[in-house]
């Protein structure tokens, strides 16, 4: 697994919460707005088993709705435990960058 890789695996869970804020998004529509966001290093696949884990915590809840070309799909909105992850991760984050920021300027 190279750098970028185990950078991504800490904030994947962050980034979907950041997603997911915006609108009820299903799987598939969640991987191409992270593609698009410069994430390509994100497999689709590796997708379902941080919702599942997200679900579980209670951070996300999925509806099945139909979808305007072929079968059902589910949609995954944040709950207010959710908020409350996605609210902390933003903490952390900016808590993270501001230290990198303040590091990087020292050199």
């Amino acid at each position: 697994m190279d750098n970028q890789s185990q950078l991504l695996k800490g904030i994947l869970e962050g980034c979907i919460l950041l997603v997911i804020s915006r609108k009820e998004v299903y799987r598939y529509e969640l991987s191409e707005r992270l593609h698009q966001a410069g994430l390509t290093m994100v497999k689709e696949g590796s997708i379902y088993p941080v919702l599942a884990r997200m679900q579980k915590l209670k951070w996300i809840k999925g509806t099945m709705k139909p979808s305007p070309s072929g079968p059902n799909r589910k949609y995954y909105k944040l709950t207010s435990e959710g908020e409350e992850a996605l609210r902390q991760f933003e903490e952390n984050w900016d808590d993270i960058i501001g230290a990198v920021s303040q590091l990087k300027g020292e050199m």
